[in-house]
């Protein structure tokens, strides 16, 4: 009904007689037919109406009585109390579909988020509660994905769109990853949020460079299972506000913009971030060195056979190589376009890529690898350069005959450290040694005691480092092993086939950039340094909780949690940060009062 608003009046006695407004007129002619009994023909010459209209105007009005008794056809009546706020029906549409998916109250209410219907939990819980459905019993966190992944009923998610299109000034929701904003202030802390700015990956009109990236980083970090057939991760609000969005993207935006970016890109990008490593002194002189076998289960023509120590057999797969800090855990390199044919000469191309031009650079003094990592040749071209390389050399049966052969006192014994500070007591018989291709001699420290069977060889151009160093070094070699472990089973670098069909040289990139978030992470948390990436992701990342965006500040409430007061305290070092992320919206991080 239209609110009656007079325009100015002299006196209030003037307000009863000037008809600035039709509804007024109506109603008082009307009230003078009805009330005062005058007849109709005055009363439309009282209020200047055709006799005519005055008796269609009388017949609207018992038309209106007879259809909406219950509804003032005049004046608005204020109701008391809370706003209605589910006047369709639809919100309780919802909540009772999703509960017979057996899905929770914060499940529910964050799918309920991502559909723009503002309701608390206790409002589902009421509505629940109303429909007669009881408690749910006690699931362990695999049973409760395994029941959201199998929801029968597919739920449309919202457009994704920058938050700075997103004209509310406050805003608050709950979310099952929320966790994942706690990595915010370390990628501000170490400026990747520039590189990224800075990089060569495209973007498009609707959703930018960083949040695109930031969408890939999201999926990764968040262990989402190879970007599973489900994909109601792109309705949760607190992942889509990491990448700047109000949700992530759907599945066929990633696949198509994978299909954009080019191997120049990720050459780009991997140089940039060596650059901030490089600054902030993350990598040290040692690299370690390492392929991997990534299987794809699509047409198989174009690919070669390799070996896959994870299925103990050769198949049909793509051929990568990363390169890992031995000390900080971070990945610094990594290639999936290596061919059989070009496989030994990759070790000199990362330190092409390593020197960047730069053949002054003696930063990088060690490279580590195994026996078919390259040939002799190479190993040749190495010392040339003034790399000092550790690897293994290739046991044929007459080199071992000679070994066993030796006496006991030309075995010498050694205790080297390993990783649990508690160290292993070997003997090592050493020579100089040549090599087919290699121009001068190399030294060859055999060892036994070090639980194989065989002596292991292991070879170096490095003649003054002691040999229980030699071992100590190339037995860390298993860190870059470890860490290619990780990227296969937490970020899914092998499961190529999926409805999320992704280039696998812009995977592993992805990969590798989740992958050294976490270990910058970790290392800014006393005690939990050497924790794997899925034990920093458990124990801290996978989190839910409540945020609230007003216009100058981003709450993030964190649920409780074990963990939760050693994160609330790193947290607490970045408290005055401005995110340009954000549009310059300070985050401040809190317990919540819930678990």
């Amino acid at each position: 009904m239209v609110k009656i608003r007079p325009n100015y009046i002299d006196s209030p006695r003037d307000y009863f007689f000037k008809y600035d407004s039709v509804i007024h007129r109506q109603y008082d002619a009307l009230r003078t037919y009805y009330y005062d009994n005058i007849k109709a023909e005055e009363v439309a010459k009282k209020f200047k109406y055709s006799l005519h209209s005055f008796y269609t105007l009388i017949k609207r009005f018992k038309k209106k009585l007879l259809e909406n008794p219950n509804d003032d056809p005049f004046f608005l009546v204020s109701k008391f109390g809370r706003k209605e706020k589910d006047s369709t029906g639809d919100i309780t549409k919802l909540i009772i579909k999703l509960r017979k998916q057996y899905l929770s109250v914060p499940d529910i209410k964050v799918i309920a988020d991502s559909q723009g219907y503002e309701v608390s939990e206790k409002y589902i819980y009421n509505t629940i509660s109303e429909e007669g459905f009881s408690r749910l019993p006690r699931r362990s966190v695999k049973n409760k994905k395994e029941t959201i992944s199998n929801l029968k009923d597919k739920i449309i998610a919202l457009k994704s769109e920058m938050i700075s299109r997103n004209k509310k000034e406050k805003d608050e929701f709950l979310s099952d990853n929320v966790g994942l904003l706690c990595l915010i202030p370390i990628i501000k802390k170490y400026n990747l949020d520039k590189v990224i700015k800075n990089s060569k990956y495209p973007y498009t009109s609707f959703i930018g460079k960083e949040s695109s990236i930031l969408s890939f980083l999201a999926l990764k970090s968040l262990n989402i299972r190879r970007y599973s057939a489900d994909d109601l991760w792109c309705m949760d609000r607190g992942s889509g506000l990491f990448a700047k969005l109000n949700v992530l993207p759907k599945t066929a935006w990633f696949s198509s913009y994978s299909d954009r970016v080019t191997p120049e890109m990720n050459l780009h990008f991997l140089r940039e971030l060596q650059k901030i490593w490089k600054n902030h002194e993350l990598l040290s002189d040692t690299m370690n060195l390492d392929f991997t076998t990534i299987p794809y289960w699509g047409g198989d023509e174009h690919l070669e056979n390799n070996w896959s120590g994870k299925r103990h057999k050769a198949l049909s797969s793509i051929l990568a190589v990363l390169a890992q800090d031995p000390d900080s855990g971070i990945i610094d390199y990594g290639n999936a376009n290596i061919r059989h044919v070009n496989e030994s000469d990759v070790i000199l191309e990362f330190l092409d890529f390593y020197r960047d031009g730069n053949k002054q650079d003696k930063t990088l003094k060690y490279l580590i690898f195994d026996s078919k990592f390259t040939n002799y040749q190479n190993l040749n071209e190495l010392n040339k350069r003034n790399i000092k390389f550790i690897t293994i050399r290739r046991r044929g049966k007459n080199i071992v005959d000679k070994l066993n052969q030796l006496k006991s006192d030309k075995w010498t014994k050694i205790h080297v450290m390993s990783a649990d500070s508690k160290g292993r007591t070997i003997k090592y018989f050493e020579k100089r040694v040549s090599l087919s291709g290699y121009e001068k001699k190399v030294r060859q420290i055999a060892i036994t005691g070090h639980g194989k069977i065989k002596p292991a060889l292991i070879i170096t151009n490095d003649f003054k480092i002691e040999a229980k160093d030699v071992v100590r070094k190339y037995s860390r070699r298993w860190i870059v092993e470890k860490g290619i472990s990780e990227q296969i089973e937490f970020f899914h670098l092998n499961r190529v086939s999926s409805s999320m069909v992704i280039k696998v040289d812009f995977d592993l990139t992805m990969s590798i950039f989740a992958h050294n978030i976490y270990r910058l992470f970790a290392m800014h948390l006393e005690g939990y340094s050497n924790l794997s990436d899925i034990s920093i992701f458990e124990k801290f990342i996978n989190n839910s909780g409540f945020v609230k965006i007003t216009k100058n500040l981003i709450e993030v409430k964190l649920k409780k949690k074990r963990n939760l007061p050693k994160i609330l305290s790193l947290l607490n070092n970045f408290k005055n940060s401005n995110y340009n992320t954000f549009m310059n919206r300070k985050i401040i991080f809190s317990g919540a009062s819930t678990s």
